[in-house]
């Protein structure tokens, strides 16, 4: 029973330590969104931080502040929503689709 309980251990060691390297390697990774067919370009990392935001001239016009804004809300969100599911999908491959609340 022991020789069980420290086989368990030792695999779930290892896969904390592949979980911890796969988190490090999202956090690097990007994905990008565009609104506006493009005059609006977001990007965000696998830490769903905002690395990158991109407004052509185009999209600026100041008796239209509103279009602006929502045309960075929606790339933005699309963004951090591909984010999220990269990270997922990424992690769904190493716990092999295991709901595992709190580890990302």
């Amino acid at each position: 029973m022991m020789g069980n309980m420290n086989k368990m251990l030792k695999q779930v060691q290892k896969m904390q330590a592949e979980m911890m390297r796969l988190q490090e390697e999202l956090g690097n990774r990007t994905v990008e969104a565009t609104a506006g067919g493009g005059v609006v370009r977001a990007v965000v990392n696998g830490r769903q931080e905002l690395v990158a935001l991109e407004i052509r001239p185009e999209a600026v016009d100041p008796e239209d502040v509103e279009m602006l804004t929502e045309l960075v809300l929606t790339a933005v969100n699309s963004a951090l929503n591909q984010s999220r599911e990269m990270v997922t999908r990424e992690m769904g491959k190493l716990t092999g689709g295991l709901n595992l609340p709190g580890l990302f």
